[in-house]
């Protein structure tokens, strides 16, 4: 769930305009999913996506690879963007029980954060209009490159399992997460028939 802070700040460093500027992959964001044993999007070192394949990437398969690249797009490297997420840590005023190492999740003693904090993480997420729409994308058709020659497929399993259940309203963003350490996690932004807001 760090990746929901992930894109909040890399939305706020990122225009419109800079959406389809091109990234290339690096063995380094390669290294963020693989050695930390995350998911990933798959693509492979010196291939080339555009800033908003990232954002997808990141949020809908949960790419560690996406978010590294992310990272690297925004402030050159993990270390200086991690450093701008708890700077916004200290924005929203929860800097005194969250803190991040990574833009990634994976675990690390001072990655942390609780569960009223993340709310107040994913409302901010919502408040962006990228990021909402981002949260709440079910699947995201991305760039071709070498690996993925027809364009990357990508797809929030846990919106589209939830559009198959009867719930009162709708889900209308979702981030899940999962470390050993932590086990599995979740925050859902719910619209209910009522127009009720629920996270």
């Amino acid at each position: 769930m760090t990746k929901v802070m992930t894109v909040l700040v890399a939305s706020k460093h990122v225009t419109g305009d800079h959406l389809d500027d091109e990234y290339t992959i690096t063995v380094d964001d390669l290294h963020a999913a693989y050695n930390n044993d995350c998911s990933a999007v798959g693509y492979q070192e010196g291939e080339i996506v555009t800033v908003r394949d990232l954002f997808y990437g990141t949020i809908l398969p949960s790419g560690a690879d996406c978010a590294s690249g992310l990272a690297a797009y925004v402030a050159g490297d993990n270390d200086s963007f991690a450093e701008l997420m708890n700077a916004e840590a200290k924005r929203l005023g929860i800097d005194g029980t969250t803190h991040f190492t990574n833009s990634v999740g994976y675990h690390d003693e001072e990655n942390y954060t609780t569960a009223y904090d993340m709310a107040v993480i994913m409302k901010a997420a919502l408040e962006d209009d990228f990021c909402r729409e981002v949260l709440g994308t079910r699947d995201y058709h991305g760039t071709p490159t070498p690996s993925y020659p027809g364009g990357v497929n990508v797809f929030n399993w846990f919106l589209r399992h939830v559009d198959r259940q009867t719930v009162p309203g709708e889900v209308a963003g979702a981030k899940t997460g999962y470390v050993h350490e932590s086990g599995t996690c979740c925050v859902s932004y719910l619209v209910s028939e009522e127009d009720g807001h629920y996270i």
